[in-house]
């Protein structure tokens, strides 16, 4: 096995994962629409930043929502900067990283980063 052999050395997710990688702007879109029926988490990362692995590794450990109450979106910026861009543009919140930020009927109805960022905030956000 070499160094980067799990898609986790690369982008700081693994296979498999609770996320679902934002990848284009339909995506964005999508999710904008889906928001009008469950809430939308978007979890905005920066591959090459220690303290947005570390808040991504916490966030992971300690999440535990069943997948269909929320849908997780995972937002690598290097990756991805117009998309990055449009979140911050179309629901007014401004760019940090790491963040997260939850849609709710088409809004951003919560938002935190760096050690803010907590699975278990997520869980108000389940209801319907």
């Amino acid at each position: 096995m070499g160094l980067f052999s799990k898609k986790e050395d690369l982008n700081g997710i693994q296979n498999g994962s609770i996320w679902t990688p934002m990848e284009n702007l339909i995506q964005l879109d999508t999710l904008e629409n889906d928001s009008f029926s469950k809430s939308v988490a978007i979890f905005k990362h920066s591959t090459r930043c220690g303290i947005s692995r570390f808040v991504l590794k916490q966030f992971e450990k300690e999440y535990s929502i069943d997948a269909n109450k929320i849908d997780l979106y995972y937002l690598d910026l290097l990756e991805n900067r117009q998309i990055s861009n449009e979140v911050a543009s179309r629901f007014g919140i401004t760019h940090q990283s790491p963040q997260l930020i939850v849609i709710r009927n088409g809004k951003a109805v919560f938002h935190a980063s760096h050690d803010s960022i907590s699975a278990t905030a997520l869980e108000k956000f389940t209801e319907n």
